[in-house]
Formats: structure tokens, C-alpha cells, sequence
């Protein structure tokens, strides 16, 4: 399983960007996909995951959407109304054992894809 994320990039803070992550090698549908991130300093922490709905972490608040199309065979992470506390590297992930309980945890994923840099300036 193969998984390339893209569709980071510098914006301003308020403006939005839509994520990618194009997996080959497997259908999303049989896979839990996840979105990570880290910023410069700090562990890398869960963003969003698709198992069989979305599950996101506390921190979203309603600004993020993580989606997916199967046709396509890519996940989507939609970050609206951004601001510099935002500013990481996205990792975005897959593994098919995910469970509720472990799917905030990194180490659970056995794929991942090489990050794409998301920087929001004020």
C-alpha cells in the first residue's frame, strides 16, 4: 500500500486548503484512513480519521472535514478558516486493523505517506 499526500501549502491565516492523499495498492473502502500531523517540536498527533464515519480530534472544532472517494481511491482532510496554530507537517495514513480505540494512536498505522508542509502566517 502506497499513499502520496499533497495539496499543502503557505496561506494566510483565514483562508482554507484541501489535503490529499491518493493510495494505490488497496481500496480505501477496506481501510481505516487517518490524518496526522506535526508541528516543529512536538509529537506528531491525530487529526482526523474515516473508519465507517469521521472521527476527529477535539481540537478541530468543526473546522476540518475529512472525506473520502472511493473512485478515486483518496481521502480528503478540508481545513477551513485556518490559523497559525495549524502550522505542521500532514501525515496522512492507513491500516486495515484500526479500531475505535486505537485510532488516535499513531503507532497503530502500518502505512503512511511522506507528509505534505502546511504553514498559515498571520
Amino acid at each position: 500500500v502506497q499513499l502520496q499526500a499533497s495539496g499543502g501549502g503557505l496561506v494566510q491565516a483565514g483562508d482554507s486548503l484541501r489535503l490529499s492523499c491518493a493510495v494505490s495498492g488497496r481500496t480505501i473502502s477496506r481501510l481505516v484512513m487517518a490524518w496526522f500531523r506535526q508541528a516543529p517540536g512536538k509529537e506528531r498527533e491525530f487529526v482526523a480519521a474515516f473508519r465507517w464515519n469521521p472521527h476527529y480530534a477535539d481540537f478541530v472544532k468543526g473546522r476540518f472535514t475529512i472525506s473520502r472517494d472511493i473512485a478515486k481511491n483518496t481521502v480528503y482532510l478540508q481545513m477551513n478558516s485556518l490559523k497559525p496554530d495549524v502550522t505542521a507537517v500532514y501525515y496522512c495514513a492507513a491500516d486495515s486493523g484500526i479500531t475505535l480505540s486505537t485510532m488516535s494512536k499513531d503507532t497503530a498505522y502500518d502505512y503512511w505517506g511522506q507528509g505534505t508542509q502546511v504553514t498559515v502566517s498571520s
